[in-house]
């Protein structure tokens, strides 16, 4: 087993964790990040199962690819020597029914059917290995991966994975003996390279470097009572202690995050981080760290 293509918290996530710890989000833009945030937690759960695999495959994760103009997703693919698994995982808690082709919680929401997810996905996706000129057998399956989900009626017919049968589908997969070739490795780098970084179906509210609560957040709890002591930083609620200077160019990221475009000065971060008293010491921490361009003023890191 390789992971040719290891799992990261999109932009987008990122993004709006960073948000939510540092201005209020309404009801609807906090309720897609709390999504957003379920479903990755799904998907690295379900990485703790493809660790175990020790057949002979490659493992990409999040992908997304488009096709005659239309984009889609893959939360994990696994190419073996002549199959490719593909799986769309879902987070879902609580009780669920399917009824007539359509898929409720209850008593009776109505939720989108990740089964006709799937089938779109896996059609697109064969029209990419075909441009890309591969025609091999695609096995696609919709993994439910949270133990609290439960779902009466589940069709028998359908390409479905419960949590308590993943384990059962990983030894399967063990014992299969065949093995990769080099063409293999080509089509994993041919996907990666017509993988997109930048999603289009990114939902960011806007937002400005005025409106944002300044303050190193403390690594452990993520409150603002943190206090520079020396060369420690110490969190006032819990107690966890972290070098100022790691404190620091942590926070530093999470600006760069939010503000990718904005030169990185000694005057913003010092304003950015708050609770560091000196601006010399923010200087001394960035320069140790950065390069710098230009003199007085005008100079900033890189």
């Amino acid at each position: 087993m390789l992971y040719y293509k290891s799992r990261t918290k999109s932009k987008e996530l990122k993004i709006l964790t960073l948000l939510d710890k540092r201005m209020k989000l309404n009801s609807k833009d906090k309720q897609h990040y709390l999504s957003l945030n379920k479903g990755y937690e799904g998907e690295v759960l379900f990485d703790t199962f493809t660790k175990n695999l020790t057949c002979e495959c490659l493992i990409l994760n999040d992908l997304l690819f488009e096709v005659n103009n239309t984009f889609f997703q893959i939360d994990s693919l696994i190419m073996m020597q002549r199959k490719i698994h593909f799986f769309e995982v879902k987070n879902f808690a609580g009780d669920y029914y399917y009824q007539s082709d359509k898929l409720f919680k209850k008593p009776k929401l109505e939720v989108i059917n990740p089964l006709h997810q799937l089938s779109r996905s896996e059609s697109l996706l064969q029209q990419l290995l075909l441009n890309q000129g591969f025609n091999l057998q695609i096995d696609a399956s919709v993994v439910f991966v949270n133990p609290d989900f439960n779902l009466y009626q589940a069709p028998l017919d359908k390409p479905i994975i419960f949590s308590n049968q993943i384990n059962r589908y990983i030894e399967n997969q063990n014992t299969i003996t065949t093995k990769l070739t080099a063409k293999h490795n080509k089509l994993a780098d041919q996907l990666l390279s017509l993988h997109k970084v930048d999603s289009p179906f990114s939902k960011l509210p806007t937002y400005d470097y005025e409106q944002l609560q300044k303050g190193i957040t403390c690594l452990k709890c993520q409150s603002y009572s943190v206090t520079a002591e020396k060369r420690n930083c110490v969190c006032q609620r819990c107690g966890y202690e972290e070098l100022v200077s790691k404190a620091v160019l942590r926070t530093l990221k999470e600006f760069q995050i939010l503000f990718p475009n904005q030169q990185i000065t000694t005057n913003i971060i010092y304003d950015w981080c708050q609770m560091v008293k000196s601006k010399q010491r923010i200087r001394r921490i960035l320069a140790s760290n950065y390069k710098i361009v230009g003199v007085r003023q005008w100079a900033y890191f890189v």
